[in-house]
This record gives structure tokens, C-alpha cells and sequence, in this order.
């Protein structure tokens, strides 16, 4: 099974909301800044997100994107399947039509293993794995790294040729 970008981008950007929206809402462009992602294809996630009642959005000065509801109460599946990610082993889409329009020797086995990792993303949410002191690590780096980047993009002075 192979998870995109999209699927990782989605979650990884949940993520860094949930653990930033204590502040109030979460501009993307801070997202696209601390995780690297480019900020064009996170306002087609977020368009997704949005749509499936995982985010709200606020206009206007101080505004972003918030969790629409506890982040103990959004699984890692509810994001992954919001950005149309499907969680699928098998080479068929789950359409049993694998081997000569037909269900191969090994159907049942990847999609047995589809229904494990949905399941397993289920049950973990995006409240669990901020609460992870692993994640907490990261994430305290990562806005360090952003403030220290900012500030040196502040101080830098322009230099006369433009360059």
C-alpha cells in the first residue's frame, strides 16, 4: 500500500493546526513555512478539509483555519479519506477484477490488510498524537527554526543590485 503525498500532506498539515490553534486560527502560509509544503497545495487541501467539516476558516486580519471540532474527536482516517486518499493493498481498487477482469489468488489477503491500516488510522487521532512527546519535539523545533527564519529574512538588507 502506498500512502501520497497528499494523504501525508494532509495529515502532517492537520497536525500542525491542532497543535497551533490554541493561539486562535492558523494562517497556511505558517503551515507551508514550518512542514514545507508548498502553500498552493495546501489551499487545495484545505479546500478539501473544509468541505468535510474537519476545518473552519476566518477571513480578515487574524484569521486561518481551525479545527472544527476537539482534536481527540478527528481520526487520522477522516483526514486521509477527506483529501480522496483511498486506503487500499490491492492492485484493483478493491474491485476484485485484478487478474484477467477477475479476483486474483491474493484479493482477500490485501484487503484484509486495507481494512488493518483503516482501522488502525481510525483509532488514532490527531489529539493522541499531539499529546505524543516525539510529535511535541518536533513541533517545538520546527517553530524555532520558523521564527529563526523569519527574523533572518527580516534583519537581511536588501542589497543594492536587487540580488
Amino acid at each position: 500500500m502506498k500512502l501520497t503525498t497528499k494523504g501525508r500532506y494532509a495529515v502532517t498539515a492537520m497536525l500542525d493546526l491542532a497543535l497551533h490553534s490554541r493561539q486562535g486560527p492558523v494562517t497556511l502560509g505558517d503551515v507551508a513555512r514550518r512542514q514545507g509544503i508548498s502553500l498552493s497545495y495546501l489551499e487545495q487541501l484545505f479546500t478539501r478539509l473544509r468541505k468535510e467539516g474537519l476545518v473552519t476558516s476566518t477571513r480578515g486580519p487574524g484569521g486561518g483555519y481551525s479545527l472544527s471540532r476537539p482534536a481527540e474527536q478527528i481520526p487520522v482516517a477522516a483526514v486521509i479519506r477527506a483529501v480522496d486518499e483511498p486506503v487500499d493493498a490491492t492492485r484493483c481498487g478493491g474491485l476484485a477484477n485484478c487478474q484477467n477482469h477477475q479476483q486474483c489468488l491474493t484479493h482477500e489477503l490485501w484487503t484484509e490488510l486495507s481494512d488493518q491500516i483503516y482501522d488502525f488510522l481510525n483509532r488514532i487521532s490527531m489529539g493522541e498524537l499531539m499529546r505524543r512527546r516525539g510529535i511535541q519535539e518536533v513541533a517545538v523545533r520546527q517553530d524555532q527554526n520558523a521564527q529563526g527564519a523569519s527574523r533572518a529574512h527580516v534583519a537581511r538588507p536588501a542589497s543594492p543590485t536587487g540580488a
